[in-house]
């Protein structure tokens, strides 16, 4: 048993002393040595000794025909039974009734059940009994992949030992053991990529390697594994994290092409470099780990240079953004060009420090490009901070569109006006300051800033606007519009009103549609309205939903003020300090 040192510690200790439970459990993900374990239990239990005269112990001998029949499967006293496919309660019973009979060679009779948690809910039934309270000469042995399946009442009946994942040194370790008593030679670095690609699984371990073995013609070279498991080269993940961490996407885009050309998976690219930003993360965390490193990884000195090179919060950035980007490689039509936007897209969000040198290399033209002329900005002076005021219009570049008529002046609101707390109330007589205090509302963080960015500017009443949400309000309440003509309806700004057309302005493209516009003419119809409606996209000033999402503020500005100004809620907020939670008041 490799790397299951406690679950072989408290089996010996439990042999050695004969305390022997009924029945035991066994957990762990696949090739981690359930099925092994519970062979050598079993020949731990029946081992006669090479003289025949032998009893239990926890170190069979292996050469007692006890031993040698378990090994082989012959052992007429240890039965496995795979649930896998032996799943229902007649097999189980047919089991069971094995019970009854004493051991015909052994000293024990084992019963062993491989991924017992495919068993039905009758089969667990029908062994309950049995497993409580079997004969002494009966040992019940259980192994299971997924244990959260195993219903409770198996489970308090078990001994239960989790083995556990094996770590890429001790799959290492075992390989360069086995594979020098095989006279195999095989390069260091190539069972590092065989190691890490099992995934804890020793079985996996083992069959890769004969897979190697078979690929390299009897040995085992770094670059015939490389070539057979499929992953990247090291080298060309250390060169996209040191190219990210410089904000050189030319280099990144050029190692993701030639990651193509070679034909080299992406999802295994994003995987080491997960690997590799752990490593990193790790050495950010806790420097003194660079120390004991392990002298024999040649990838341990680079991953501690990029450790310095990379500020800590790039690199938790990237290791979510590598992690998650393997999700998104299926849903691309090509993998190669997913996996150098999941890379581009550290650049995109690097802090404000780095993001000019960041943007010059993205945007920097190859030598000999033609110049493209930059349109020059003219910088906008903030306005004064006055209550109200009048802006000028401000002339538009040639060729670009204007969002709202030429000569329509836009108030400037006082910034203040939109901020999420409500105005401080005045302050009163001293006399006065123990009934009625300002209640302390906690706004989340962000949330003045996100107030000032989202608070619409306030209507204008207008007779066209009233005219329009009157009319639209009618259609609304008698269902006469639905779906996207009650969208485009809400959505609009009556513009202008002639005897047989009108002119309604929407924002969004996606509202001017001929169908929707069809289906509002002939709702207008029924109204007496028999007009031809025309859509413009611009900016909408007034609207029907503007409107109601206005009166809607309102009067939760005044629920909010009511309980603000409720005496009880003043007295709970005095006597207990206690808070409103912001987003949890809402208008009756």
């Amino acid at each position: 048993m490799v790397g299951q040192e406690h679950v072989v510690q408290a089996l010996e200790n439990a042999l050695t002393s004969q305390r022997l439970h009924h029945a035991y459990l066994f957990t762990g993900t696949r090739g981690v040595g359930k099925t092994t374990v519970s062979r050598i239990l079993a020949k731990s239990l029946n081992c006669q000794g090479p003289d025949g005269q032998g009893g239990i112990t926890a170190a069979p001998c292996g050469v007692c025909q006890a031993c040698k029949d378990i090994d082989s499967g012959r052992f007429v006293d240890y039965t496995e039974l795979d649930a896998a496919s032996n799943r229902g309660v007649d097999e189980v019973q047919a089991l069971l009734e094995q019970a009854v009979y004493k051991p015909v060679q052994g000293r024990f009779k084992v019963f062993m059940i491989d991924e017992v948690h495919m068993l039905t809910g009758h089969a667990f039934n029908a062994m309950l009994k049995t497993l409580e309270e079997p004969p002494e000469y009966l040992k019940f042995v259980l192994a299971t992949t997924d244990p959260q399946k195993v219903p409770v009442t198996v489970l308090s009946r078990c001994l239960q030992f989790n083995l556990r994942p094996m770590a890429p040194e001790t799959v290492l370790e075992h390989l360069t053991r086995v594979l020098q008593t095989e006279t195999v030679p095989a390069e260091p670095h190539a069972l590092r990529l065989i190691a890490r690609a099992a995934r804890g699984s020793m079985r996996d371990a083992l069959s890769l390697t004969d897979q190697a073995i078979a690929f390299g013609n009897g040995e085992l070279t770094e670059g015939g594994v490389r070539q057979m498991l499929g992953s990247v080269d090291r080298g060309h993940v250390f060169r996209l994290i040191e190219a990210l961490a410089q904000g050189d996407g030319r280099t990144v885009v050029e190692t993701a092409e030639g990651l193509r050309r070679d034909g080299l998976s992406a999802a295994s690219t994003l995987e080491e470099m997960t690997a590799v930003l752990q490593a990193m993360a790790v050495l950010q965390a806790v420097p003194s780990r660079a120390e004991a490193a392990d002298a024999g990884d040649p990838d341990a000195a680079e991953t501690a240079r990029l450790a310095a090179a990379m500020p800590a919060d790039e690199t938790q950035l990237l290791y979510s953004l590598c992690l998650h980007g393997r999700g998104e490689l299926g849903l691309a039509p090509d993998e190669y060009a997913a996996l150098t936007m999941v890379l581009l897209r550290l650049l995109a969000f690097k802090p404000a420090a780095a993001a000019g040198a960041e943007k010059k290399t993205l945007n920097e033209a190859p030598a000999g490009a033609p110049e493209r002329p930059q349109t020059p900005r003219t910088p906008v002076a903030a306005p004064a901070p006055a209550a109200v005021a009048e802006t000028t219009p401000i002339a538009a570049p040639p060729g670009a569109t204007s969002a709202a008529p030429p000569g329509h002046r836009l108030p400037v609101r006082e910034e203040g006006r939109f901020a999420a707390a409500p105005p401080a109330p005045e302050v009163a007589p001293a006399a006065a300051q123990v009934l009625a205090m300002q209640v302390r509302v906690q706004p989340p963080p962000g949330a003045r800033d996100l107030a000032r960015e989202s608070a619409p500017a306030p209507i204008e009443p207008s007779e066209e606007g009233d005219f329009w949400y009157a009319t639209v309000t009618q259609l609304v309440a008698a269902e006469a519009i639905t779906a996207l003509a009650r969208e485009l309806a809400l959505q609009s700004q009556l513009v202008a009103r002639d005897v047989d057309q009108w002119l309604l302005r929407v924002e969004r493209e996606s509202l001017n549609q001929a169908g929707s516009r069809d289906k509002l003419q002939a709702a207008l119809a029924t109204l007496g309205h028999g007009v031809k409606l025309a859509i413009e996209i611009g900016s909408v000033a007034d609207s029907p939903a503007r409107r109601n999402k206005q009166a809607a503020d309102a009067r939760q500005r005044e629920a909010e003020e009511a309980i603000r100004n409720d005496p009880e809620v003043q007295s709970m907020m005095r006597d207990w300090d206690a808070r409103i939670v912001p987003g949890t008041l809402r208008p009756a």
